[in-house]
């Protein structure tokens, strides 16, 4: 297993956040790492996000979105998925990189969807284009969970 950097950036291209993962398999559009939450406890939607939580990323270089499944750490138990609409994910060799765009998913363990952050995707000054195309991206990752066929 090898160690993956991953990177946040914002539509600037600046880093926002980094940190590391394991790398479980990769084809040629897409990396599937496992990564451990590092930040103190913190109540979230209908679950609470604890220091130790099992993420499972999986980064695509032909959608616009990434998608985190989440794990209990201490029965191992699915709490939902937390999704980032973006920019594909550019994979390199040792790195992962997406430009955030703000608007993120939220699909709970039993398949309740809420949109997040609506109001900072409209407040970025983003092209039609890029906000078209990020917003058909946010209706792809909805089918995926309407069909039943999230990332496990």
């Amino acid at each position: 297993m090898s160690r993956i950097k991953v990177q946040k950036k914002n539509p600037a291209g600046e880093v926002l956040y980094e940190y590391e993962g394991d790398e479980l398999r990769r084809d040629e559009t897409s990396i599937v790492l496992e990564a451990l939450f590092t930040r103190d406890d913190m109540p979230f939607q209908d679950v609470t996000f604890k220091k130790g939580d099992h993420f499972v990323e999986y980064y695509y270089s032909d959608h616009w979105y990434n998608i985190f499944a989440i794990y209990d750490r201490d029965d191992g138990a699915l709490k939902g998925w937390y999704c980032n609409i973006g920019k594909p994910a550019v994979i390199e060799d040792g790195i992962v990189s997406y430009i955030d765009l703000a608007l993120d998913l939220w699909v709970s363990a039993n398949g309740t969807q809420s949109v997040l952050d609506e109001d900072e995707f409209d407040a970025l000054a983003l092209s039609d284009d890029l906000r078209k195309s990020a917003l058909n991206g946010l209706d792809d990752l909805k089918q995926v969970f309407l069909n039943n066929k999230p990332p496990l």
